[in-house]
């Protein structure tokens, strides 16, 4: 998010320093992630240590922290564990918001830097493993399982039939609206694709593994030693393994689309046999997520200027040549269902 929470930064540095005992010097909202019910800081204590901070509108997020825990516990090495209070705490409630605290890692993500073939070697072997991981079943009963939904779908196509009545016609908006027009044959073969692919593979025995669901370059983190991390376990859920396997050359945000990459990434998570239906449902069904999101926040939501203008940046981007929805389309190519 660009934008700031409401909640003031004197607010997080009492809390930091009562909950934590961490004597915060600096504290820095970072303008990182599109999620608009998140913000991040990063926090300087007296002793020159430093802090990432995570705050989330609402109180509903301890299962990405069960999740990291398991995880860890599990071997993984890719995995970033929050902070504890000094009550043994992993989250503390502030306000209308959940505050996490995260050991500050020093780097780049896979948006901003290419991955050596090492680094993608290691991601293969670590989502591997994340796939691999048993998940107990009262940790399972609080996790999404996918049932291939088609809420996203009827959002999409409801906007679309409502953008003439839509009253907020400020600039974002309008170029929105224009954008749209122009791509609607596009955007209706997504939505009827995704929806033809869902309900076929809803009749499907498939087996469902854990997955991390918004495993894109934003969420692999570099650090100075060039190890990666694999970051935001925010929204878990138990599918098939093509949900995290899609951003492997999926190409979100003009990124992980070479072949090469792909080549390096499964020499290091194995054989596996990839089910390309599933790989093109998952691959039309993220961009009907994402536009179904953008066109609500920029038509419907009290959003700032600058978060609009960087949300249609990244709506237009997906239908440039190599971008996610020319490689959607080419996942689906010759397929038989």
């Amino acid at each position: 998010m660009l934008e700031k929470q409401s909640l003031s930064s004197q607010s997080i540095i009492d809390c930091l320093n009562a909950d934590y005992g961490i004597e915060v010097t600096t504290l820095s909202f970072l303008p990182l992630g599109a999620d608009l019910n998140a913000s991040v800081y990063k926090a300087k204590s007296a002793g020159n240590r430093l802090y990432f901070i995570k705050l989330k509108r609402g109180y509903n997020h301890e299962i990405s922290i069960a999740i990291a825990n398991l995880l860890q516990e599990s071997g993984l090495e890719q995995v970033i564990i929050p902070i504890k209070t000094i009550h043994g705490q992993q989250t503390v409630r502030i306000g209308d918001f959940t505050l996490i605290v995260y050991p500050f890692i020093e780097g780049q993500d896979g948006f901003s830097r290419d991955l050596t073939d090492k680094q993608w070697f290691i991601l293969g072997q670590a989502l591997r493993q994340v796939h691999s991981t048993e998940v107990p079943l009262f940790i399972q009963n609080q996790i999404r399982k996918e049932d291939y939904s088609s809420i996203r779908r009827e959002a999409v196509r409801a906007l679309i039939n409502r953008f003439e009545n839509v009253s907020n016609r400020d600039e974002m908006a309008l170029k929105l609206l224009l954008f749209v027009k122009e791509n609607e044959a596009v955007i209706h073969r997504l939505v009827d694709r995704a929806e033809q692919l869902g309900q076929k593979l809803r009749d499907r025995s498939t087996q469902f593994v854990l997955c991390h669901a918004d495993i894109h370059g934003g969420n692999v983190l570099i650090d100075e030693k060039n190890s990666i991390y694999i970051v935001d376990w925010d929204e878990p859920i138990m599918a098939p393994k093509e949900r995290d396997l899609m951003f492997i050359g999926g190409g979100v945000t003009h990124v992980w689309n070479k072949p090469h990459e792909e080549e390096i990434f499964y020499k290091g998570y194995g054989i596996t046999d990839v089910d390309r239906a599933v790989l093109a449902y998952y691959r039309h069904e993220r961009i009907v997520e994402d536009i179904a999101e953008y066109c609500h926040e920029l038509l419907l939501a009290p959003v700032s200027s600058k978060d609009k203008q960087e949300m249609y940046k990244q709506f237009i981007s997906m239908f440039e040549p190599e971008d996610v929805v020319d490689i959607a389309f080419k996942t689906d190519m010759n397929l038989s269902i």
